[in-house]
């Protein structure tokens, strides 16, 4: 979607300002919010693409206004609502009031290190061969769907060459919104920096992207 958290080339925003030896964490209940996230996920109830896409839906005003934590638990409020486990009363309340859903599993103390080591590998055979091959020339398409997409609207209709041929991974348009995984071959794709941002843009630069399959058509 074209949602808030897209912001390639976005102008009002002002420069990218690095914070010098920037912490982990910049507060204590950052790094609870990380690790409610991780358990919550590890539940087993939603995908990775699925909590992306909870966190790009927010109301802009809501994103922008909102640290980037504060997008993590705005956004696990919703996948919790959404799968069951928790209501607006619950909320409202701080307690468990509803009846909750069931999870499938419980990440419990002693197992932490071992699931975080382990992650979670989006990987995947593809039964049909690649389409495209290093060196060659692709654009990319130009659309603007409503839901989730890793594709983003700077690199859309843009004209660039395939850099490098890489795995199959899970597809995270379907997968965000239970259509499956449908996993497709990723590419990278370099693009020169006067096809990206047009006149002006330094001649020295390049951008690349890493993009699926379909997100590609030859040039």
């Amino acid at each position: 979607m074209n949602g808030p958290q897209d912001l390639g080339g976005q102008m009002g925003f002002g420069p990218v300002a690095p914070e010098k030896d920037e912490p982990y964490f910049h507060a204590a209940w950052e790094r609870r919010a990380l690790g409610v996230t991780l358990c919550a996920g590890a539940m087993g109830a939603w995908n990775i693409d699925e909590s992306r896409h909870a966190r790009e839906s927010l109301h802009p005003a809501d994103y922008y206004s909102s640290s980037y934590y504060q997008i993590w638990i705005k956004a696990l409020e919703t996948l919790l609502k959404r799968h069951g486990f928790v209501s607006e009363r619950d909320l409202a309340a701080g307690e468990a009031i509803d009846a909750a859903a069931i999870p499938k599993r419980v990440l419990k103390a002693e197992n932490v290190p071992a699931v975080l080591a382990k992650g979670g590998p989006c990987d995947r055979p593809v039964a049909s061969p690649a389409r495209f091959k290093a060196g060659q020339q692709v654009r990319t398409k130009n659309f603007n769907p409503t839901g989730h997409t890793r594709l983003p609207r700077y690199a859309r209709g843009k004209l660039g060459r395939i850099e490098a041929v890489r795995d199959g991974f899970v597809f995270p348009d379907t997968n965000a919104h239970g259509r499956g995984e449908n996993p497709q071959w990723v590419y990278t794709v370099v693009f020169d920096g006067t096809e990206i941002w047009g006149e002006g843009a330094d001649p020295t630069l390049v951008v690349s992207i890493d993009a699926w399959e379909s997100y590609l058509e030859p040039a």
